[in-house]
């Protein structure tokens, strides 16, 4: 979901740094929460240093392909925040994606407001999802597939809906820009089929090995129910 350079420029980019600093005030909200709900300082420390490596290896060794005005990555939003929470998760996610531009890909920071505020609020959207869909009574390694789904499905959703909005907002209706976004929401299908997949593969995984998968590593919800 790297926003390709050149897509918004000029004066259309401040509008990036005013969403990033709306995404990044959801991030201080859900490390607040992550503090007071899910192990204290400490433990969202220990998740938010686990996520910014992951999602820097996400980001550098999986698989990813520019396609129209992005690039289609296996960012693994919902697993990180089933197995982490989402305080950790945004965190890790915004750190990261600036450190993968601060070390190789200089030539997307310029765009980080953009990609930052792409991965951030649908983040946000997921994690009030599944205070909807997931019974304060269940675990999170008891998630079903349907639940799953419908979790990826909303964060990549999101992610398109955001690409969408940026390449519109930056490049107009023309029919060339249109057939771009289309293409980069269809080649995005194939992470929205395999991401449900894999979060119920660790999920099952952390379960069977419920004796490791518990502390302050991760997320309190994944073997306990709410509170």
């Amino acid at each position: 979901m790297h926003i390709e350079p050149g897509v918004v420029e000029g004066a259309k980019i401040f509008l990036s740094y005013a969403t990033a600093v709306a995404a990044l005030g959801l991030t201080a909200k859900l490390a607040r929460d992550a503090i007071r709900d899910n192990g204290g300082v400490l433990a969202l420390a220990l998740r938010s240093l686990l996520t910014t490596a992951l999602v820097f290896c996400f980001f550098e060794v999986l698989p990813h392909h520019p396609v129209g005005v992005s690039e289609v990555h296996l960012i693994l939003g919902s697993t990180l925040l089933l197995l982490f929470g989402a305080g950790a998760t945004a965190i890790g996610l915004a750190a990261g994606l600036l450190l993968q531009g601060l070390l190789f890909a200089q030539f997307d920071l310029p765009q980080y407001g953009m990609n930052v505020t792409t991965l951030l609020v649908p983040l946000w959207g997921i994690s009030l999802l599944a205070k909807r869909i997931v019974a304060p009574g269940t675990a999170y390694v008891d998630l079903s597939y349907k639940q799953a789904l419908a979790l990826s499905t909303a964060y990549q959703g999101g992610i398109v809906a955001w690409v969408a909005f940026w390449a519109f907002y930056g490049q107009g209706l023309a029919g060339e820009n249109l057939a771009a976004v289309a293409s980069f929401g269809l080649a995005y299908m194939s992470v929205i089929l395999i991401e449900p997949l894999v979060d119920l593969g660790v999920l099952a995984t952390a379960k069977a090995l419920s004796r490791f998968s518990q502390g302050p590593l991760f997320n309190v919800r994944l073997h306990h129910s709410a509170s």
